[in-house]
């Protein structure tokens, strides 16, 4: 759950606010079957309007800012770990951040797509399958979440580091790495 600031309040007081008034005057429509149908669209507007003011209102007053962010791969595990420190920069406290990392196999992330650039399998179980279209493809892109901070507020900063499985095919590998609160 967000934590909400006084941002928040106010886009849901008027929203609510809007509703009630639009309840009212279907109310007062001399057609009553079309007055239900008439509301039940406002609420429904209504409720779809305060979930996106909600991610709006978190997006321009919930910012957080990745220092320091190294990697490291492991290979007596394959596993790769990323850390640092995460600080929120915005004036309002964040429930949650969360980062998201994306490892791309070079290829697409130069924009160098060749046939060669890619993993190809080979071995026995290639011979037998490769004339019927079952090759085994492995994917090029892997997009991993992590929730690295909670309740962190205005100013603070805390440090983070995530593990996770690295995939061994993948060569010149570019990361792209964001951070978003809740």
């Amino acid at each position: 759950m967000t934590l909400f600031n006084y941002w928040h309040y106010i886009i849901l007081s008027l929203i609510f606010l809007a509703m009630i008034v639009g309840i009212v005057k279907a109310m007062q429509h001399a057609n009553k079957k079309l007055a239900y149908s008439m509301v039940f669209s406002i609420i429904l507007i209504s409720v779809f309007m305060a979930i996106f003011s909600v991610i709006i209102v978190d997006k321009y007053t919930k910012k957080v800012q990745i220092i320091k962010l190294h990697n490291k791969r492991l290979l007596s595990t394959e596993e790769i770990s990323y850390y640092g420190i995460v600080r929120n920069v915005g004036k309002f406290p964040i429930g949650k951040v969360t980062i998201e990392i994306k490892l791309v196999n070079r290829g697409h992330a130069t924009g160098n797509v060749k046939g060669g650039n890619f993993y190809k399998p080979s071995g026995f179980l290639e011979f037998f399958t490769g004339g019927f279209g079952m090759l085994s493809h492995k994917p090029q892109t892997v997009t991993k979440t992590f929730v690295i901070a909670r309740d962190l507020k205005a100013k603070e900063s805390q440090s983070f580091r995530v593990y996770f499985k690295y995939p061994p095919y993948f060569r010149s590998t570019a990361d792209f790495v964001e951070a978003y609160g809740h």
